[in-house]
């Protein structure tokens, strides 16, 4: 038995052709999916980076294992508390994968990257490529095939791999160029569109989709002023993604020279996906809408799935904790990952009536997906244009153009009553008296957004009149929300 988990940062499914998207940006994993069991609709419940990995591996949702925010107290999984043993009772997956029998490895930097230490746990072999997630392909992927050639002809491992080109600042070799110089781009995005956007504000806005952070490289723009701007970026985070596949492509290439791809299982996934103009935000990965948690998950297992689309709802988790079912594992009862093992291997049609999912790292927000809709709470805008409730119809306006809360009473009230009723029963399932998302918001909010007010206001006035007003709005509106800690001073 032979498991190979690639991982890929920030990449949403509809820039993938075995998703539907236009550009060849990922041959190897498209033959992966044909192969397999492709997820159309499946979601991270907690985003972004240290959320959602942190619900992968525990099968809980951030309610429950505390973490959902990149800093403060809620950056921590929960600690088991009095019952503690000599080892931690609770059990991850890399856990599962070493109570089968697997020999359990990781390339990635993420621990470093996080501080987050408990994503090592479960793990025989950590190898951190060492720079914290700034890492291009070329320079992790190697390690992989390093231990393939030395031991993948071994049976019985598990090997996750974790690549970051998707991830800004766009850094593929300048000498790789662009594979998508002149091709067709998708043309959502209007100068119509952008206009308006560049009368509204937010962090990585179209105003200023680099947030100033650091300079942009050459394969980004400093502002998105016209359609050929947005191009320009595209082609950057496209290309991220080509550079990552072509690396995959590398290592299935090291596992059929040793042998073994022919019956290794491979699951092909992300920790988040990546707005890139929805809600006015470029590059980043800010809220609970339909872009940001949703994910590509792949699962390709040669004798036990028949290859094919799966079009349910599911929490990335669930396809973790299938995945170990499937190979003969059983889930702790702890875990909030339902089990869907024998529905994939028959081949129907399955998953959940609806996923509640959660960001609190740039926005504070939960949100419903059900039906061909999402419904989006705004507890905290993180210095964005976010009003407190959004409904977008999926199916008809998949980048979130036309929000139809005010027109739609209907759908905000059954997604209230639904995020109610999850909620309530999270709470009483919970092993601590707190939500954590009132942790981040007695804390003063989002951690990339504490005490960013002021300096965030005064870069709007920069910008024109205008902005100056929003700057004026934003003081008065937000400045309650500045309590404990102020990362300007």
């Amino acid at each position: 038995m032979r498991v190979l988990y690639i991982d890929i940062d920030t990449l949403r499914p509809d820039h993938l052709g075995c998703y539907g998207y236009l550009r060849d940006t990922s041959p190897n994993i498209d033959r992966i999916a044909s192969e397999g069991v492709r997820f159309d609709n499946c979601y991270a419940s907690d985003t972004p980076c240290l959320p959602s990995r942190a619900a992968m591996f525990t099968g809980r949702f951030g309610i429950h294992n505390g973490a959902v925010n990149h800093g403060g107290l809620a950056a921590d999984i929960r600690l088991e508390g009095a019952q503690r043993g000599f080892k931690c009772h609770r059990q991850h997956l890399p856990d599962l994968m070493r109570k089968l029998g697997l020999w359990t490895v990781s390339v990635s930097p993420f621990g470093e990257r996080h501080t987050a230490m408990w994503f090592y746990k479960g793990f025989n072999e950590m190898l951190n490529t060492g720079k914290s997630g700034n890492e291009r392909a070329d320079e992790i992927v190697p390690h992989a095939i390093d231990w393939i050639e030395r031991k993948g002809h071994q049976d019985n491992w598990f090997l996750h791999v974790n690549v970051w080109d998707p991830h800004t600042l766009y850094r593929t070799p300048e000498e790789y160029g662009n594979p998508f110089e002149g091709q067709p781009c998708e043309d959502w995005l209007t100068q119509e569109m952008i206009d308006e956007q560049r009368k509204s504000y937010g962090v990585r806005c179209a105003l200023d989709p680099t947030d100033r952070q650091s300079a942009p490289t050459p394969r980004m723009v400093a502002e998105i002023k016209t359609p050929q701007d947005y191009r320009h970026w595209i082609d950057g985070y496209d290309t991220g993604i080509r550079y990552a596949d072509d690396h995959i492509g590398m290592i299935l290439a090291a596992l059929e020279k040793k042998g073994v791809l022919k019956d290794t299982v491979i699951m092909v996934t992300s920790d988040h996906g990546e707005n890139q103009g929805e809600l006015n935000i470029y590059g980043d990965h800010h809220t609970a809408d339909a872009i940001t948690p949703r994910i590509p998950m792949i699962l390709r297992m040669p004798g036990a799935l028949k290859p094919g689309a799966q079009e349910g709802l599911f929490y990335q988790f669930d396809v973790g904790a299938s995945l170990v079912s499937l190979l003969g594992g059983e889930i702790p009862d702890y875990w909030d990952a339902e089990v869907y093992a024998e529905d994939l291997k028959r081949g129907v049609r399955t998953g959940r009536p609806y996923l509640v999912l959660g960001h609190c790292v740039w926005s504070v927000q939960r949100s419903v997906r059900f039906d061909d809709h999402i419904f989006i709470r705004t507890y905290h805008p993180g210095l964005k244009d976010l009003p407190g409730h959004m409904v977008f119809d999926l199916k008809n306006d998949p980048h979130e153009t036309n929000n139809l809360a005010d027109g739609r009473p209907d759908l905000v009230g059954k997604a209230l009553t639904m995020l109610d009723e999850w909620h309530t029963e999270q709470m009483r399932t919970s092993d601590a008296a707190a939500d954590p998302l009132w942790t981040v918001m007695r804390e003063g909010g989002p951690y990339h957004t504490r005490g960013r007010l002021e300096s965030y206001c005064r870069l709007l006035e920069s910008f024109g009149p205008l902005q100056a007003e929003h700057a004026a709005r934003l003081r008065a509106e937000f400045s309650r929300f500045e309590k404990t800690y102020d990362r300007d001073n």
